[in-house]
């Protein structure tokens, strides 16, 4: 951090910098204007930012129409955003918004989780015991586009980052074979789909 002072002092740029919890480079920030109405949890998921780490950039100030604020970057990338956005359309066609968003925040929990890959992709295309983890990586419905609803979903899923039941897991009782994944403590049950830890 110390040379990336001394670097912005030696170009003559200002720039914002945030620290993300559980990151540990700074990420550069961009500033916006407030719009009329506007909360840290609307600004969150409309741009896919951690609500905590929006209001954290911006010292937990009361949000006034006109002011400027800090917007971090998303801890996420645009592509990994596509990809999650995909598996959410494939995994959860025909589901409830919450769903949705509910199998996102799957992804989003076993980023963190020791047991997982540490990158989107990687959780994604995990192979465990000769399979893939998510259906639609072996049936190739993750090459299809996403659907805008899936997109949102993703969204709020990152601005809920840190927040939620710890779920890592999701299956469909009525389709499911799998005797190990029934024995899983359930956090909640959205739609058709059940989610456990």
């Amino acid at each position: 951090m110390r040379k990336l002072k001394k670097l912005i002092i030696v170009t003559g740029m200002i720039v914002s910098i945030t620290a993300f919890s559980n990151i540990n480079k700074a990420e550069a920030s961009t500033t916006r204007t407030v719009q009329k109405g506007e909360t840290y949890w609307n600004i969150a998921k409309g741009f896919g930012v951690p609500v905590d780490t929006l209001m954290n950039a911006n010292n937990k100030k009361p949000l006034i129409a006109g002011q400027t604020m800090i917007l971090p970057n998303s801890p996420i990338s645009a592509a990994d955003k596509d990809l999650m956005a995909r598996l959410v359309r494939a995994e959860a066609v025909g589901e409830p918004y919450a769903g949705k968003v509910a199998v996102a925040t799957v992804i989003l929990n076993r980023l963190k989780h020791p047991d997982f890959p540490n990158t989107i992709r990687g959780v994604i295309y995990q192979i465990d015991g000769g399979h893939y983890a998510f259906t639609p990586v072996a049936n190739g419905q993750i090459n299809k586009a996403a659907d805008n609803d899936s997109k949102r979903a993703v969204n709020e899923a990152i601005a809920l980052m840190g927040k939620g039941n710890g779920s890592l897991y999701f299956y469909n009782p009525k389709t499911s074979s799998s005797k190990w994944i029934l024995s899983r403590p359930v956090t909640v049950k959205i739609g058709n789909h059940v989610f456990a830890k």
